[in-house]
């Protein structure tokens, strides 16, 4: 079975709020779960202590046990000082899309035209 430690969202519209569960990953995202390991409230400030609230000691019993971190919960449990700091690379995000490279290109060539002039 492929588990995973990853979120549920509950919460009303525009208001969300997760749990940190552990589950098999075939389950639907809200659907049955093994063990909820904690919880997210992503309205609180980021440096608020309440924010994300965790039982380290039961995800590391689940990632001993073959539970895959999904991204977000990776990121926590790095915050948290549980796993290693994983080093990532999307160079592509720094890469202006082709309305914006379009955009720098004529100001470029306004700024170059006038000095030319001169």
């Amino acid at each position: 079975m492929s588990m995973k430690i990853r979120l549920a969202r509950g919460g009303s519209k525009k208001r969300p709020h997760y749990s940190i569960v552990a589950t098999d990953s075939r389950m639907p995202r809200d659907g049955r779960f093994l063990e909820k390991l904690g919880t997210y409230d992503p309205l609180l400030a980021k440096d608020n202590e309440g924010r994300v609230k965790m039982d380290i000691e039961r995800v590391q019993y689940w990632i001993g046990q073959g539970a895959q971190p999904t991204d977000r919960i990776a990121r926590f449990l790095e915050a948290a000082g549980v796993v290693a700091k994983k080093v990532r690379n999307n160079p592509k995000a720094a890469v202006p899309g082709k309305r914006m490279a379009d955009l720098a290109a004529k100001k470029a060539a306004r700024a170059a035209a006038p000095a030319t002039a001169e």
